[in-house]
Parts: structure tokens; sequence; C-alpha cells
């Protein structure tokens, strides 16, 4: 029995038939894409870059950007520059304050003139000892950090050159200026730790450096401090005496006072560190002023007291 016969091409039609709705209801979703609201459209991404600035995604809308959150200002320093001609002193001198949180310095227009430390050069004697001695994995005995105390508490000479010759003498002159990153100091023609040159600039920066921690180290730094605001006798002079009584004690000071008889000369030098700032202050007064040497020790507190906020 013969069965009906299709014609060519008659199996095919159904299969057509399906591909084409599958092609329309694909572009049905497509379309869903972006329609606003729809499920199927797709979450924004947030654009952002490579290194040298290509793109690697969708830009988002900025009006909807989070804003950066302004900087804190911060708190102005105690000090302010002036013009000191009014205070009448005689002779040489010179000022710098540095602030601690942004390195910035204000001065006088000579704060890189030199003139030499005398004792305020044993700050950096101290803690170049007691750096070298942690770097070598020695800790000094009881009687050396006794010694240590007294030649910051009391400037005690004596010890100070035991100690500035068992650090090398010059040689800790020029790692001071070199880790303390100073420009305007020198070694002494002479070698000695009295007549090293340093400017009030660079002063403060030796603050900062006894501060941070690259003077003393990281195990000595706190003692060092401690120590230099426990100055007493005479040589608690200066930049903190210009400051109210409580806050004196928290300020860490070491100065320096002689007579240089070669140069007819009382040189007094002031260094001070602050909670933000460190100072220095020197001052050069000739043979005959009235006062020696304390007229200058005078003058460092005359000088701050000038340049405080307060005081204005």
């Amino acid at each position: 029995m013969a069965g009906t016969r299709r014609r060519p091409g008659s199996d095919r039609r159904p299969l057509a038939y399906s591909a084409v709705a599958v092609i329309l209801v694909g572009l049905v979703l497509v379309s869903l894409r972006f329609v606003p609201g729809s499920p199927f459209r797709p979450t924004p991404t947030s654009h952002t870059g490579t290194a040298d600035g290509r793109s690697t995604g969708a830009p988002v809308n900025r009006s909807t950007r989070a804003q950066p959150s302004p900087s804190p200002s911060l708190e102005p320093l105690p000090f302010q520059a002036q013009d000191l001609d009014g205070l009448g002193i005689k002779g040489w001198y010179s000022w710098a304050v540095l602030d601690k949180r942004t390195g910035k310095i204000i001065g006088s227009e000579n704060m890189a003139e030199t003139s030499t430390t005398a004792s305020l050069i044993k700050s950096w004697v101290v803690a170049d000892y007691l750096r070298r001695s942690a770097e070598a994995g020695r800790t000094p005995s009881d009687a050396k950090l006794a010694d240590a105390t007294q030649i910051i508490r009391d400037s005690d000479n004596t010890r100070a050159q035991q100690f500035y010759e068992s650090v090398g003498g010059s040689a800790s002159i020029k790692r001071l200026i070199s880790i303390c990153k100073l420009t305007d100091s020198k070694v002494a023609s002479d070698g000695g730790w009295s007549r090293t040159l340093l400017s009030p600039r660079d002063t403060a920066r030796l603050g900062l450096c006894i501060d941070d921690g690259r003077a003393a180290g990281s195990k000595w730094t706190k003692w060092l401090i401690n120590e230099m605001r426990l100055v007493r006798g005479v040589g608690d002079f200066g930049i903190r005496k210009a400051f109210p009584a409580a806050e004196q004690k928290q300020i860490a000071i070491k100065n320096g006072w002689i007579d240089r008889q070669k140069e007819r000369e009382y040189h007094v030098n002031c260094l001070a560190i602050g909670d933000t700032w460190t100072m220095g202050v020197m001052v050069r007064t000739p043979f005959g002023t009235t006062g020696g040497w304390e007229y200058g020790m005078k003058a460092c507190e005359r000088i701050t007291e000038a340049l405080l906020r307060d005081a204005n």
C-alpha cells in the first residue's frame, strides 16, 4: 500500500518557525536591559583607572561620587615672626622655630648664620653615645648613665669631654651634620666640641633630630628628652622661661654659655623642644656688656617672649 507522498522540504518548516521564535524572544530580553527599573537592567560599575590613566570600567554618575573630607587645619604654633628691633638687644642675635608637624621653619633673616655652641652641643654628644652603644649591642652601665645625666642636667664639662672623645671627637660632629641633615653648621677648626658652629636654623633641626629619634635612637630617645626636661641650676634659662610654669616642665632644653676671649664676646645659645615645635636662639654680646653672659641668657628669654602669640 503506497503512503502519502510529501513535498520536498515540507519537513523543515516547523524548525524554521522555532528558530524565528527563539530570535524574537532574545530580542525582547535584550530590549528589557534598557528599560528603566527592569530586573534585567545591568548595575553600573565604578569608573576606575590603571596607573597610566586607562579606564577599566563604565563611568559612574559623578554627582553621586563621595567627596573627600577636607583636611583639618593645624593649630597655629605659639610663635609668629616679629620685628625685634624694639627690644634693643646689644650685639648679634638670631632665632628660628621649626614646626615638627610640617618641617616648616620660620626665623630671623640671619637664621642661617653660625655661632659657637658651647654646652648646647652636649645634647648631641650624649645622643650620639647612646645611639652608637645600642647599635653595637651594648647597654651603658649605671655609672655611664649617671655621667650622661650630669652632662645634660648640670652641663658637666669634664664628663662631656670624656664622652666626646669616646664617640670620635670631630667625627661625631660630622655625623650630626649628616644624620640631622644640617645645612649651615661646621666642625670646629680646633676639633673641640665647644667651638662647633651651629646656626639657629640648624639648632632647631637638631631639636627635631633628637625628638624624632634619629639622634639617640629608638631605645634612648625618651630617656634623653626626659633628662633635657630636668635641666637645672645655672643652665635652666632662656626659651622655656618665657612660658607659664606649668608648661615649662614639658619643654626639653639644652643651653650653652661661654666668654670667648679671642672674640671678646659672650656667646649664649638656647635649644628647646616643645610639643609641636623646636626652637633655636643664639646671642653674641661684646665684653663690657652689663651682666656678662647673664645678659645673653635673659636675651634668649626676651626674644622668645616677643615671638609668643600671647604676648602680642
